[in-house]
C-alpha cells in the first residue's frame, strides 16, 4: 500500500492508498499538511539554482509539484485556497501563476547498460517535450524554432540533443510567453548512481554534466531553478563552471522543517484521526533526524503506520523504509567494519549513543566506498545517521535517528554474522557437537569467542527483548549451518513459546534453549532464570508425550560480548 506525504490539512477522510497529482488530493480533500512556506522562502532567498539534498522518502518530489503548481501559467491555482502561502498576497499577485514551467525527473535512468539507460533518458526528454506540444502552434516561434522542437520529440534523438533539450525548450516557452522559465529536475543524482553501480559511471557523468551546464549556465533563458537529489555531487564532478549554485543540504538550517514531519504536525495528525495513544511509539520509530535546527519524522513511515492504525488499532510499528531501497550503504559498511575502532563506534550508535565523524558532503561516487571515513558520510547523507549538534565546521555529532534505522543496521549485522560464521565449519562443528553432547563449558567458550567477533548491543537505547532477539538471532545463525537438524524459532510448546528448540539427526536428541539478557551483568542469575522459565511452562512436556527420551534444557545468558551456559540436570 503506497501513501503519500501530501500537504494541507481538509475535512476529515481516510488517508489516501494511491498516487495521484497534487490537484486531486486538493479536490478531493484529503488529509494534507501545509508546507507551502517553502516556495515564500525560496522567493525570499533562493539562488539562481538550488539544490535540495535530502534522504529518500521524505517529501522532495512533492514539494517539486507543489512549485510547479504555484508557479506554472498553465497550473490550477484553487489547489492552494487556505494554505499558508495565501496569506501573503503581495508575493502571490506577483508570483503565482506567472511563469512557464518545465518539470523534469531523472529517477527513470536505471538500466544495467549505458546504450539503455541513454534511451530511457531520450524516452523522458521526449515526454517533458511532449508537455509543450501547443508550441508547434505558437506564432511566436519560427520555423526553425519548431524544427528544433520536433527534434526532442525524435526516437533517435542525438545525446548532443539530449544535452541541449531542456535549454531549447526554455528558450521556445520564454518566446511564446514572453517571460522566462522555472526550471525543476527532480533526483538528479539517480542516473549517476546507477552508472556507477553498473560501470558506466564516466558516459553518464559527460552527459548529465553537459545537460546541467547547459540547462543551468549557459541558458538566458532561466528564471531560476530547483533541483533535488540524495548527494551533494562534487563540483569539481558534476557542477562544473556553475557559480550560481545554492546548496540546501541535511546540515542547512534554512528551508529545514519543510522537508518531512515536524513534532507538532504529527501530533495533530494522530489527534486527527483519533490515534494519539500511539504518539510514543510512533516517535520512538520514526522521529529522530535533524535537519538543520528542526527533529523531523520520516513522513513515509509515519503515513503508512497511521494508516494502519486508523484501520487496526492494535497495529504494530514495522520498517516501511527498508523495502524503498537495497540499504547497500549499511551492508557495506558491515562489511567494511574488520577493525576493533569501527566495530566499538558501531556498538556506541547501536546503544542509541553519539560519535564524533568529519562529514565530507562532496563525496563522487567512486569515493563512497574507498574508506571507512568516507562511507560515515554516506551514511549521514543518506538518513541511516544522523546529527546530533555540531563540534566544529566539518565535525558532527552522530548517532541512529530511531528504532527503524537501528532494525535496519541490526538486520545487516546479523546478515553479514551469518555469511561469516559459515565460513567457519571446522568451529562450528565442534559447536554443535559441544551442544548435542551436553558439554555446557565448552558450548560456552565457543559462543563467547562468535560474540567477541561480531557488534555487540549494550545496555541503553532499546528494551531487554530486543537484546535477547539479538542473541537469539546470533545463535540461529550458527545452528543453521547443521543442515541435518531441524531448527526452529519460537515454537509453540509446552504452556509458552521455547526460544529455540533443535532436533538433531533422526530426532534422537532434542535441544531447548532459552536465551535471557543479563541487563545488571549477573550472568549465573540470567541462566537460572531461563532454566526456571523452560520447567514454570513445561517446553519438554510435549516432546516427552511424544516419546522423546534424551532433552537437553540449556539457559543461555549474554551481557554484551560475555555469556554463561547452564544444563539443566536430567
Amino acid at each position: 500500500m503506497l501513501i503519500l506525504q501530501l500537504y494541507i490539512i481538509h475535512q476529515r477522510v481516510s488517508l489516501f492508498c494511491a498516487i495521484f497529482w497534487i490537484c486531486s488530493f486538493i479536490e478531493d480533500n484529503y488529509y494534507y499538511v501545509d508546507k507551502t512556506g517553502l516556495i515564500s522562502e525560496l522567493l525570499r532567498n533562493g539562488g539562481m539554482v538550488n539544490l535540495f539534498t535530502r534522504p529518500r522518502r521524505f517529501g522532495k518530489t512533492l514539494n517539486m509539484s507543489m512549485l510547479e503548481y504555484f508557479f506554472s501559467i498553465e497550473g490550477d491555482k484553487s489547489i492552494f485556497d487556505g494554505l499558508e502561502i495565501l496569506k501573503n498576497p503581495k508575493l502571490c499577485d506577483e508570483y503565482m501563476g506567472k511563469y512557464p514551467v518545465i518539470s523534469v525527473s531523472l529517477k527513470g535512468i536505471n538500466a544495467a547498460t549505458y546504450e539503455d539507460a541513454f534511451d530511457f533518458a531520450v524516452r523522458i526528454m521526449k515526454k517533458v517535450a511532449r508537455n509543450v506540444q501547443f508550441l508547434l502552434g505558437s506564432d511566436a516561434l519560427s520555423d526553425y524554432d519548431k524544427l528544433e522542437y520536433k527534434e526532442l520529440l525524435n526516437n533517435n534523438m542525438s545525446e548532443a540533443a539530449f544535452c541541449g533539450g531542456l535549454k531549447i525548450l526554455s528558450e521556445l516557452l520564454e518566446k511564446h510567453y514572453g517571460t522566462k522559465v522555472v526550471l525543476l529536475i527532480d533526483e538528479y543524482d539517480v542516473p549517476l548512481a546507477k552508472a556507477f553501480e553498473n560501470g558506466y559511471y564516466d558516459q553518464m557523468i559527460f552527459l548529465i554534466r553537459s545537460l546541467l551546464e547547459q540547462a543551468l549556465k549557459t541558458n538566458d533563458s532561466l528564471k531560476f531553478a530547483v533541483m533535488t537529489g540524495c548527494m551533494r555531487i562534487s563540483k569539481e564532478s558534476i557542477f562544473t563552471g556553475l557559480n550560481n549554485l545554492k546548496v540546501l543540504s541535511i546540515t542547512d538550517e534554512r528551508y529545514d522543517e519543510y522537508f518531512g514531519f515536524t513534532d507538532t504536525e504529527v501530533r495533530e495528525m494522530l489527534k486527527y484521526y483519533e490515534i494519539e495513544d500511539h504518539y510514543e511509539e510512533v516517535k520512538n520509530w520514526y522521529d529522530g533526524y535533524q535537519f538543520g535546527g528542526v527533529e523531523v519524522y520520516c513522513p513515509w513511515d509515519v503515513l503508512n503506520y497511521c494508516d494502519k492504525l486508523k484501520d487496526h488499532a492494535d497495529s504494530f510499528p514495522e520498517n516501511y523504509w527498508i523495502n524503498t531501497s537495497s540499504n547497500d550503504a549499511v551492508k557495506k559498511f558491515i562489511q567494511m567494519s574488520g577493525n576493533f575502532k569501527t566495530k566499538r563506534e558501531i556498538e556506541t550508535l547501536l546503544a542509541g549513543e553519539e560519535i564524533i565523524k568529519e562529514i565530507h558532503q562532496e563525496l563522487v561516487y567512486p569515493e563512497m566506498y574507498q574508506s571507512v571515513e568516507n562511507v560515515w558520510s554516506l551514511l549521514f547523507m543518506t538518513g541511516y545517521l544522523t546529527q546530533r549538534g555540531r563540534v566544529d565546521a566539518k565535525r558532527y555529532k552522530l548517532a541512529i535517528p530511531n528504532l527503524e534505522i537501528r532494525d535496519i543496521f541490526e538486520t545487516q549485522i546479523m546478515e553479514y554474522f551469518k555469511e561469516s560464521v559459515a565460513k567457519d565449519g571446522d568451529t562450528l562443528s565442534r559447536f554443535c557437537d559441544a551442544l548435542k553432547n551436553g558439554e555446557e563449558t565448552k558450548v560456552g567458550e565457543i559462543f563467547e569467542s562468535y560474540l567477541k567477533k561480531t557488534i555487540s548491543i549494550r545496555d541503553t537505547f532499546v528494551k531487554k527483548a530486543s537484546k535477547e532477539n539479538f542473541y537469539h538471532g546470533i545463535l540461529l545463525g550458527i545452528l543453521g549451518v547443521k543442515e541435518e537438524w531441524y531448527v526452529s524459532s519460537n515454537q509453540e510448546s509446552g504452556e509458552g513459546y521455547s526460544d529455540i528448540l533443535v532436533e538433531t539427526e533422526n530426532s534422537e536428541t532434542v535441544i531447548l534453549i532459552e536465551v535471557k539478557y543479563a541487563n545488571d551483568g549477573n550472568l549465573d542469575q540470567a541462566c537460572e532464570r531461563a532454566l526456571q522459565q523452560i520447567e514454570e511452562k513445561k517446553y519438554d512436556e510435549e516432546l516427552r508425550e511424544n516419546g522423546v527420551d534424551k532433552i537437553l534444557k540449556y539457559g543461555i545468558a549474554c551481557y554484551m560480548k560475555r555469556c554463561k551456559v547452564k544444563l539443566a540436570d536430567s
